[in-house]
């Protein structure tokens, strides 16, 4: 037997997405990393083109993904414990280094425990799996993250559990919670903190306000779930996310060491009972070998940089940074999203002008990240920009100056 069949059918579907706009281009290839200098930030070497590059498309908010502390742990734990764990975690592969983590998390985002991941896709997947039953109603977010909806099929929530509200509205999400039958027994509201593509986000205290109102109608309770993982790290006055930034914090916690922690892996945090459960039920969990103890050595010294004078530090750049670009693109008379948060989209709504400027940036040294129909809707085209720590004045200043430019040339 060949693939012959099975890849002619293939390359029929690949062929479809490329007609209808919605294949992923090829995807470049990063070979160096370069450290900052002379008042700029660091630069990265692309596979095949001769100039370095600024990324404005990275998720390493407090860009430490080079940070000397966090190599150096990884580098010991490895020595200690070697490359990989060699084992799921219940057959003998937890190592220290995965419950120091752990209970580093869960005093970080104040929660009895946590269990960590391989990413917060699944962990989304296994809490979904973890906490559901044919008596559970789920109600979401209409702009959640596919990982949440895609945990919702893989939990094999049918149609009439659940329920979608309009971005943010809440006089939507009452309406849904006053929806749902006698018969369910456990409700669970979840929604991202920020939302990733358009740098704005959740407002908990309101949702979680609404909520308790609901909390005696059903046997087992509202259930408040936020997927945190754009704010863990890079949110709030300490880094907290989100919850710190709106006041409230549901009751369980989903987020990831690979945005503004610069690491790998996701998380879930909540009540002693619920992360036990997790542990017992959770196939994303369950079924796959862990972390690299090197990434939990490197994620638990993030996490002790974001509580230092140096996390604070890169806060406040990264907040200075993001009213800079926020400011100069108001200057410039483009339009965003508004928002403190390091994601900053740029509002084009028009393909052909979209692809021009993210070009002319290519162009320019500059990476950054183009929504096209049929990705977003006709009109809601968009660049998404996103802050990191380690930019400079001047890289926000040039990053700027280039925009300004581009859009003469369009205007002219």
């Amino acid at each position: 037997m060949t693939l012959t069949k099975l890849d002619k059918a293939l390359q029929e579907e690949i062929f479809r997405l490329q007609t209808e706009g919605r294949a992923k281009p090829p995807e470049r290839i990063i070979t160096c990393y370069h450290p900052p200098e002379r008042g700029l930030g660091p630069r990265y070497s692309l596979l095949g083109e001769q100039q370095r590059f600024l990324r404005m498309n990275s998720n390493s908010y407090l860009s430490l993904s080079n940070h000397p502390q966090l190599i150096a742990a990884a580098d010991s734990a490895t020595h200690a414990c070697g490359v990989g764990p060699g084992a799921v975690r219940f057959i003998d592969g937890t190592f220290s280094y995965h419950i120091a983590l752990e209970e580093r998390i869960a005093r970080f985002v104040g929660k009895e425990a946590a269990r960590i991941f391989n990413s917060a896709y699944t962990s989304n997947c296994g809490l979904a799996l973890t906490i559901g039953n044919p008596k559970t109603h789920w109600i979401g977010d209409q702009l959640n993250h596919n990982s949440i909806i895609r945990a919702m099929r893989i939990a094999g929530v049918p149609s009439g559990n659940k329920g979608i509200y309009a971005h943010n509205n809440m006089d939507e999400l009452r309406r849904c919670l006053d929806g749902v039958g006698d018969d369910i027994e456990r409700l669970v509201v979840i929604f991202d903190g920020i939302f990733s593509m358009r740098g704005d986000y959740a407002p908990i205290d309101k949702i979680m306000a609404i909520t308790d109102d609901y909390a005696e109608k059903f046997k087992d309770g509202v259930i408040t779930v936020v997927d945190d993982s754009h704010g863990i790290g890079a949110y709030g006055a300490s880094g907290r996310g989100t919850p710190e930034f709106s006041g409230r914090t549901p009751d369980i916690v989903i987020g990831t060491f690979g945005k503004a922690f610069g690491v790998n892996g996701g998380f879930i945090a909540a009540s002693t009972t619920v992360v036990e459960a997790v542990r017992q039920k959770a196939d994303t969990y369950i079924y796959t070998n862990p972390l690299s103890v090197a990434d939990c050595a490197a994620a638990t010294t993030a996490l002790d940089i974001c509580d230092s004078a140096e996390g604070l530090r890169l806060l406040e750049n990264l907040r200075l940074r993001t009213r800079q670009f926020r400011e100069g693109l108001e200057k410039l008379g483009l339009e965003s999203i508004p928002g403190p948060h390091p994601v900053v989209p740029l509002m084009v709504r028009d393909t052909k002008k979209t692809h021009e400027l993210v070009k002319r940036l290519f162009e320019n040294g500059v990476l950054v990240v183009g929504l096209t129909f049929p990705v977003v809707p006709k009109g809601d085209e968009t660049i998404r920009f996103q802050v990191n720590a380690s930019h400079t004045e001047a890289d926000i200043a040039s990053v700027l100056d280039i925009l300004a430019k581009a859009i003469s040339k369009q205007e002219n």
